[in-house]
């Protein structure tokens, strides 16, 4: 996959000065008339050409004729997908550019087909005020390729403040029951149910109970010592931790008829915890993250701390299950947790390592992956990762491939493969956990907001920024 002249990659960061795609066809305005391509979107795949205009999806029929001035792309019987909308990232931005930013990260993303991310709010400062989200919008409106949007965290001390933010400018709050980058923890009950109580916004939960954790910690010290090895992760963060944390959660959210999403749900016994069906309707919904799909405990021998991450990845009876309750509506999204850091920071002994993995790039290329070995179908995939994420947060004109959205699309090949190279990865950290994996899919082409804006065999073609979502 050659990147396109004028965007270096042999230096820690990809330079900004990329060759633009007007600038290769002498073209000022972007319109695409995409032809020939099966689009995927609310349960159906057909046959379609698509037109885009000013930005929008002007035309959807089985037919269009080209225009002057309209670049012709054949799809030639490729798949037209939403654009997937990433509802939890980690871009590092700002406090933590060493490891990512919203520049590097958002290249990533829409080389993955990725076209709109939700930001978390752990990073240095940690966004807990209507200030601080301003400047985060204002950092990622200079930065960012993907559209972007935020959420608030809660700490045990500003549970009053989030009732001020505009509402219309953060998509939930963040809420760790489980210790995180920046030690955003919320341990304390009364702080917990007056969030429950008075949230304005979705409560996204990240559980897991901290009391376990240092009880198995302490175990893990004693058995291991120095010597601890990094599938121990799964054992001082088992499924029992996980389980008390989500049973709480669920349980205020019951009690104060709060609107809930569990983020990242890794075993089987929290499937018990949620219902089945369709997001519409729903008051508790949960996520899964590509990573626990895809790998399990048997890969941490191979892939050691690289795989490190919290909640951590449990057995692979816990990975078959969240694979059969994503396809059987008892999981509702996925979305990656993203959260690179440097290789060297993570290759430390088990106690010196941090958790957290890049993925952003290739999550839609595990879902299609899945697809193949016949977990999920085409339409369920578009499903978690397009349609619930917009319907869950409220996002505006995205998520779905209909006439006068917001021209947000991935063009994906079937019937091509792409094999994980360290060469090929936009990170920031320079590695993946996949790297070496052979996946049977290849996204083509990603548009955001209308513009060409990834090319397999150019790279990033247009350094045209994002938008901020509106929810």
């Amino acid at each position: 996959m050659p990147l396109l002249a004028g965007l270096k990659h042999d230096d820690e960061t990809l330079s900004p000065n990329t060759v633009s795609f007007a600038e290769l066809f002498g073209i000022t305005a972007f319109r695409y008339l995409i032809k020939n391509a099966f689009v995927v979107n609310e349960g159906s795949t057909q046959r379609k050409s698509v037109l885009v205009e000013n930005g929008r999806i002007a035309k959807i029929a089985d037919e269009i004729p080209a225009t002057e001035g309209v670049i012709v792309i054949d799809a030639d019987g490729k798949y037209l997908l939403p654009g997937v909308i990433d509802t939890h990232v980690h871009f590092r931005d700002p406090g933590l550019t060493h490891k990512a930013d919203f520049y590097t990260e958002s290249c990533a993303a829409v080389a993955g087909g990725v076209t709109s991310v939700i930001d978390m709010p752990n990073t240095k400062p940690q966004t807990t005020t209507e200030a601080l989200l301003d400047e985060k919008i204002a950092m990622a409106s200079a930065k960012s390729l993907c559209n972007f949007g935020f959420m608030v965290g809660a700490t045990n001390d500003n549970i009053d403040t989030l009732n001020t933010i505009d509402t219309a400018k953060y998509a939930a709050i963040k809420l760790f029951m489980g210790s995180s980058t920046g030690n955003m923890l919320v341990s304390d009950d009364t702080a917990l149910e007056r969030l429950f109580q008075t949230a304005k916004k979705p409560i996204v939960a990240h559980c897991e109970d901290e009391a376990r954790i240092a009880e198995r910690t302490a175990i893990a010290k004693e058995r291991w010592g120095d010597n601890t090895p990094a599938s121990a992760h799964a054992f001082i963060r088992d499924d029992e931790a996980c389980f008390r944390s989500t049973h709480k959660a669920v349980g205020l959210a019951q009690h104060f008829g709060s609107r809930l999403h569990v983020a990242h749900v890794t075993t089987a016994k929290e499937l018990s915890l949620f219902s089945d069906g369709s997001i519409d309707g729903k008051r508790i919904t949960a996520e899964v993250t590509p990573s626990h799909l895809w790998f399990c405990d048997e890969n941490y021998p191979t892939l050691g701390n690289r795989i490190r991450c919290n909640p951590a990845v449990k057995s692979s009876d816990d990975r078959e299950a969240l694979r059969k309750a994503l396809n059987d509506g008892i999981l509702d999204t996925i979305a990656t947790d993203h959260a690179p850091h440097l290789l060297e920071e993570k290759m430390k002994p088990y106690f010196e390592s941090v958790s957290g993995m890049p993925s952003i790039q290739h999550s839609l290329l595990v879902a299609l992956e899945l697809c193949k070995l016949g977990y999920l179908s085409l339409e369920k995939v578009v499903e978690k990762m397009c349609h619930n994420p917009a319907k869950l947060f409220g996002i505006e004109e995205r998520g779905f491939v209909r006439e006068g959205y917001n021209a947000d699309l991935v063009l994906v090949d079937l019937n091509a493969e792409t094999v994980v190279d360290n060469a090929t990865l936009y990170y920031k950290c320079r590695w993946s956990p996949l790297e070496g994996t052979r996946f049977h899919a290849k996204v083509e082409k990603t548009f955001v907001n209308g513009v060409l804006t990834y090319d397999c065999q150019r790279g990033i073609v247009n350094d045209v920024k994002g938008r901020p979502l509106r929810f």
